[in-house]
């Protein structure tokens, strides 16, 4: 009996690295240093490069710079110029400086002879003379001359009422009546309510109801229209001796329509006395104010009573 062959099997080729025939990696790492010798290699020489482009830029830019500063210095400086440009323009400055006194010279010259020939014309025509002195005196009239009137200015500190600038002052005579004068107002035919005006020694009237002691509604009136003003006054008695009496008075203080005595209108900033029966008006204004006292009578006997009232008062007062 034959023995059965056996089947030779093939070998198998191990799986494992082992088995493997390993590579030497000498060649690999020979490759990486040379590519890193050169990458660095590369890196120097572009780092070289660029630093020997930079220093050249920077010279170029310094010497664009020292250019500009010589061109500078050289404008401030014209006469550091080549070519003597400062000279030149010495020489300009000089030639207009002469041509500068020619035509002074010459302009005298022209003067001196147009007057010459102007006084001789006026010589020769004396009518021309006085029309030349007569446009020259014209300025002279129309100078504006100087005024004297009362601004006010001096009364703003001391006399001020209610934060209103007061255009009137009392005068140092004025008192207080001892005499109880009364203002009946009329409207036409109508009897208006009596004022009774014997408790100071000023009033004033006008349309400014802060400061009006008497108001004026009517729109033609000032807004310090006027004042009814008492005053210690001298008169002459019938035996000849002098004395004092408190008498009322009217003054206008400017006003636009003017303040009218007895239907006649008063000049301003100018007292007027007051007697029994007077008639005032302000401005357009329709309403009278007729000046009584309590003692007012038609008869002459009540008239020569008030006299002695008031020599009484003066021998008071005195």
């Amino acid at each position: 009996s034959r023995s059965p062959k056996r089947k030779i099997k093939p070998e198998r080729r191990s799986r494992s690295p082992r088995g493997r025939r390993s590579r030497s990696p000498r060649r690999d790492t020979v490759k990486v240093k040379q590519e890193r010798d050169d990458h660095w290699r590369r890196g120097n020489e572009e780092r070289k490069q660029r630093h020997s482009s930079e220093q050249e830029h920077r010279r170029e830019r310094s010497g664009d710079r020292d250019r500009h500063r010589d061109h500078s210095d050289r404008k401030k400086n014209p006469s550091e110029r080549p070519g003597g440009r400062g000279h030149e323009r010495e020489r300009d400055i000089q030639n207009i400086r002469e041509q500068q006194a020619e035509r002074e010279f010459y302009n005298e010259r022209r003067r001196e002879n147009r007057q010459a020939q102007e006084g001789s014309a006026t010589d020769q025509n004396p009518e021309l003379q006085q029309s030349d002195n007569k446009t020259k005196e014209k300025p002279l009239v129309n100078k504006e001359k100087p005024s004297f009137e009362l601004s006010g200015a001096l009364l703003e500190d001391t006399n001020t009422f209610r934060g209103v600038v007061i255009k009137y002052s009392e005068p140092p005579e004025a008192r207080i009546p001892k005499k109880r004068w009364r203002l009946y107002p009329f409207k036409n035919d109508e009897f208006l309510p009596v004022m009774y005006i014997h408790r100071q020694s000023a009033y004033l009237l006008g349309r400014h109801r802060r400061i009006a002691d008497i108001p004026i509604d009517h729109p033609s009136c000032s807004k310090q229209h006027a004042v009814f003003q008492y005053r210690l006054v001298e008169y002459t008695r019938a035996d000849g001796t002098v004395g004092r009496r408190v008498r009322p008075y009217i003054i206008d203080l400017g006003s636009g329509n003017g303040t009218f005595l007895n239907n006649q209108r008063i000049e301003p900033q100018r007292y007027y006395e007051l007697k029994e029966k007077d008639v005032l008006k302000f401005g357009f204004s329709s309403r009278e104010y007729v000046l009584l006292h309590e003692s007012s009578d038609k008869s002459e006997a009540n008239a020569k009573d008030d006299d002695d009232e008031e020599e009484k008062e003066d021998e008071s007062d005195s």
